[in-house]
């Protein structure tokens, strides 16, 4: 069995491998922060609700009504969408990475090619996943709530969405395609920055941790935490202007029209304050730490189980491909 494993990873693609490291790395960090992920769309979507409860009273909320598995609702589909936006999030990084250096073989090695990598490797991967993020944030959305009343102008006790399929389903019978991808704008101006400053962050610091520490579990997640940290208080404002245009539909007050990008930030700045634009970012903090230092770490020792070559491994091979006279020269 030993040996039938190891000529299937012998045998697999290097991009292949990226992949599968990418899914697990991204699928077991997403798992392990899902009850502070549901608490903080709550926070950005449902502000009267639970913000005013705080971050313990929102746990102990949902699960007096919800139960355990309530911290994990929508989870299945946001395992669902990470583990394909991981995959392609981490092996396009790599792919981008190589292409710019095969393309441009004068340019440096420094952070800025990872700041670039990165952010093309975000955008690539949220174009491609991003139907999967929206019904995840829908799901996460919906409350059972104690009381058949309609709080706030919410819709009360009957969930709109049994799950993953039917909320795809009448999602597209609502809005067409167009609304699998309702949010999707904010998304990509976020995700550039925070994709990109994620990985020049993470990259930027490995390079100064001395040669004999590089494989420490430790230093890889202290590394992670501190990128992840970094990017997403750049961009977070985004990130709730996403979560609100995604759930508009399920909000009373908002059905009779619906906003883009700006004017979902301008009516959350004028009827909400500027300070909705951080709602939930102190949960954030408490889940990308954990998210972000579990991604890279375990990514980093996937790739090792599944043999990928180091970069300096490729790179020299590039340099050495690069540097061979052209036939036609």
């Amino acid at each position: 069995m030993g040996m039938l494993l190891d000529e299937i990873i012998e045998a697999m693609p290097v991009f292949t491998k990226e992949l599968v490291a990418g899914g697990v790395a991204g699928g077991f960090a997403k798992t392990v922060v899902a009850p502070l992920e549901r608490v903080k769309i709550l926070f950005q979507t449902r502000r009267d609700e639970f913000k005013s409860v705080g971050l313990f009273g929102s746990f102990k909320k949902i699960s007096h009504t919800e139960g355990i598995m309530g911290l994990y609702r929508g989870n299945g589909a946001s395992v669902a969408r990470i583990v394909p936006y991981a995959a392609l999030h981490y092996m396009t990084y790599e792919q981008y990475r190589r292409w710019i250096i095969l393309s441009f073989p004068d340019i440096g090695r420094g952070p800025v090619l990872d700041l670039v990598a990165g952010s093309f490797a975000g955008g690539t991967a949220v174009l491609l996943t991003y139907p999967l993020d929206l019904v995840r944030t829908k799901l996460a959305y919906q409350i059972i709530s104690s009381s058949k009343a309609n709080i706030n102008g919410v819709i009360g006790m009957e969930l709109v969405y049994k799950g993953i399929r039917d909320c795809f389903s009448k999602t597209l019978k609502e809005s067409g395609l167009r609304g699998l991808y309702r949010g999707v704008a904010p998304s990509l101006y976020g995700i550039f920055p925070y994709a990109g400053l994620k990985f020049y962050f993470y990259e930027e610091m490995k390079r100064h941790v001395p040669e004999e520490h590089k494989k420490d579990i430790v230093v890889k997640m202290v590394c992670g935490s501190v990128a992840g940290l970094l990017g997403q208080t750049f961009t977070y404002p985004l990130d709730v202007v996403r979560r609100q245009m995604q759930v508009q539909r399920l909000s009373v007050s908002n059905n009779a029209e619906l906003k883009g990008t700006m004017e979902t930030l301008i009516m959350i700045m004028q009827k909400q304050g500027w300070k909705q634009l951080f709602s939930g970012l102190s949960i954030n903090y408490l889940k990308v730490v954990p998210s972000v230092a579990i991604g890279f770490t375990v990514y980093d020792m996937m790739k090792a189980s599944l043999r990928v070559p180091s970069r300096d491994v490729i790179e020299a091979v590039t340099d050495k491909r690069n540097s061979q006279p052209s036939l036609h020269s």
